[in-house]
C-alpha cells in the first residue's frame, strides 16, 4: 500500500456513554458496521469502546457517529470526546474537500467555464441597478 493511499484509512477509536440499557454497546455496534461500505475493521476493546478502521474517500467518522446515534446508541460526550471529535471532523472534511469528494467543490475546468459564461454578455442579466433589484 502506498502512502497517499494509506493516509486515506483512518484508524479511529468510538466510546460509548455506560448510562444505556446495552452494557456491551461496543459489541453490538461492532456488528452493525462491519457489513457497511468503506468499512474495512471493526473491533470492541471493551464493553464500551471500539476501534473502526474505514476509508474516507467512502465513510466519514460524522456519517459513522450519525448512524449510531440513529440506531439509538449513546456516545460519550464528555468535553475530550467532544474536542476530539470536532478536530476528526473537520479534518476529515477538509481531507475530503483537497480531493474533491465533498460535493460542494466543482472541478477547476468547470468553473473556468463558469467564470467565462459570466464573463458573456447575454439575456439573462438583470440590467437594473443594483439598489433596485434589492427593493420590497
Amino acid at each position: 500500500m502506498d502512502r497517499e493511499s494509506q493516509s486515506l484509512i483512518k484508524h479511529r477509536e468510538v466510546r460509548f456513554c455506560p448510562l444505556h440499557h446495552d452494557r456491551a454497546q461496543a459489541h453490538s455496534a461492532s456488528l452493525l458496521l462491519a457489513d457497511l461500505d468503506g468499512v474495512q475493521r471493526v473491533v470492541p476493546l471493551d464493553p464500551l469502546v471500539m476501534q473502526i478502521s474505514y476509508d474516507v474517500t467512502r465513510l466519514t467518522l460524522r456519517v459513522l457517529d450519525d448512524v449510531l446515534n440513529e440506531l439509538g446508541y449513546h456516545l460519550d460526550n464528555s468535553l475530550m470526546m467532544k474536542l476530539k471529535r470536532a478536530l476528526y471532523y473537520y479534518t476529515e472534511e477538509t481531507q475530503r474537500a483537497n480531493l474533491g469528494l465533498d460535493g460542494n467543490t466543482a472541478p477547476r475546468d468547470v468553473k473556468v467555464f463558469v467564470q467565462r459564461y459570466a464573463k458573456l454578455r447575454h439575456g439573462c442579466r438583470d440590467e437594473r441597478p443594483e439598489h433596485w433589484r434589492n427593493y420590497l
